[in-house]
């Protein structure tokens, strides 16, 4: 119903009100889903829509000045106690019915393949020993730190979040969520989901195999834990197909025909060290894999996993693998420019609340964003994209402002672009970053 109503909508106005109109309506529409409980039966200064609104638009400063620039008058305190009677789910079903509505719009594909990233990163909480994100670190100064991991699918053509599980740091299980989210996922077009080491797994390359209108490359590793017929392949430049047969048994008959045991325990508690040992399907159960290896211009070697059929080249297919570092891209975008490092809250559930709502933010600044028209120099040197930093800060004040015009907020976010600079090779700089306390954080 929201899509349809959204395709008559960008027919008579700009993108920018019909991706923030839909948003609207599922705010609306999930609002009203909880009028029925007990916390939101009677009028209140701070109804479930006004919260919504307020924590998908808020910035990283403290929650008064938050509470000032959405022109809200109420207490943090009022805010936080609001905030207590609301479940994550409520963000995450905004979260979805906005996608739904508004994923019509994401058109960009590989050669009618819808591309979809998966990867994991953690978001750091306040320090809270009693708190089940809490992970115990001996070497760690307080004896741990509080932390959330997310795993989202991410379009990484159009730049936008299609699903994510969230987990306790200290039971975080990233092939187990990308599991649920292929099992929970309807994918109605050709999809290809490009997953990096971590996610190699036999029973994720049978659940991948096994689901329609589903492609996949994986990378796998080469050497030491790897998988065995890739291990015996020779380390050069390849194309070709391996095929085996797993089985949870050792009767004389599997070791004959050189079957590949799997060690799978009879009994495994959820977030048990187990849990990569996992299998969901018959024994025995043949598989049959494409590996493409191909050397990288540091001179190493990568291989890849897929089923992808012999018309994608290994060209084709390192060009989709260097796509997945968007996912990445969006990591850092989500954490320092949307403001994941910088919570108004210290129990698990309001961060869980605000993953949803920076990711609803960051999908409706994709959308708008892809709207704006970027005037190229004739002669320049380089192509020139939308500055996401500046473009945050506008679609934010549009959320903000109901009378805000759509089409100036276009040209407003055409006028900040940076070049686009390909190539740039830079060795990675892994930092981590504790919680930004609440006492220290910026004026901006």
């Amino acid at each position: 119903m929201l899509a349809a109503q959204l395709r008559e909508w960008v027919s008579a106005m700009s993108l920018a009100y019909a991706v923030r109109a839909a948003l609207n309506k599922a705010i609306s529409e999930v609002a009203g889903l909880y009028l029925g409980g007990a916390a939101f039966s009677r009028k209140r200064k701070l109804p479930l829509d006004t919260i919504l609104h307020f924590l998908i638009a808020a910035e990283g400063g403290s929650l008064a000045k938050e509470l000032h620039r959405a022109r809200i008058e109420a207490t943090p305190a009022a805010v936080s106690q609001r905030r207590a009677e609301i479940p994550p789910d409520a963000f995450r079903e905004v979260f979805e019915r906005f996608n739904v509505a508004t994923n019509h719009t994401d058109t960009e594909l590989f050669r009618g393949y819808r591309v979809l990233a998966v990867d994991g990163s953690a978001v750091s909480l306040p320090f809270n020993p009693d708190a089940d994100s809490f992970l115990c670190v001996d070497t760690h100064p307080k004896g741990g730190y509080n932390a959330l991991h997310i795993s989202p699918l991410f379009d990484v053509l159009n730049k936008t979040f299609v699903d994510l599980r969230i987990q306790p740091e200290s039971r975080m299980d990233e092939i187990g969520a990308l599991i649920s989210m292929i099992k929970e996922n309807d994918f109605q077009e050709k999809t290809l989901i490009l997953a990096d080491r971590g996610y190699e797994s036999y029973n994720l390359l049978a659940h991948l195999l096994e689901k329609p209108n589903v492609a996949f490359a994986v990378r796998v590793k080469q050497h030491h834990g790897a998988l065995r017929e890739v291990a015996r392949l020779p380390m050069l430049n390849l194309d070709c197909d391996v095929s085996f047969t797993l089985t949870t048994t050792q009767t004389n008959a599997d070791k004959e025909n050189r079957h590949i045991y799997l060690q799978v325990p009879k009994k495994s508690k959820a977030g048990s060290k187990t849990r990569q040992a996992r299998w969901d399907f018959p024994s025995p159960y043949p598989m049959k894999l494409r590996i493409v290896r191909f050397m990288l211009d540091s001179g190493q070697f990568e291989t890849i996993a897929t089923n992808l059929p012999r018309d994608f080249a290994p060209e084709d297919i390192k060009a989709l693998y260097h796509s997945r570092w968007e996912i990445e891209t969006a990591f850092r975008n989500a954490k320092y420019t949307i403001g994941l490092t910088n919570l108004h809250g210290r129990c698990d559930a309001f961060c869980e609340q605000e993953v949803y709502a920076a990711l609803i933010a960051f999908n409706l600044i994709s959308r708008v964003s892809r709207a704006a028209v970027i005037r190229q120099p004739e002669n320049g040197v380089y192509a020139y994209k939308v500055n996401f930093k500046m473009a945050t800060t506008l679609c934010r004040e549009y959320l903000r402002t109901p009378s805000a015009d759509g089409e100036k907020l276009l040209g407003q976010i055409a006028g900040y672009s940076v070049p686009i600079r390909p190539d740039r090779a830079d060795q990675r700089k892994i930092r981590p970053k504790s919680f930004a306390g609440f006492v220290y954080r910026v004026a901006a």
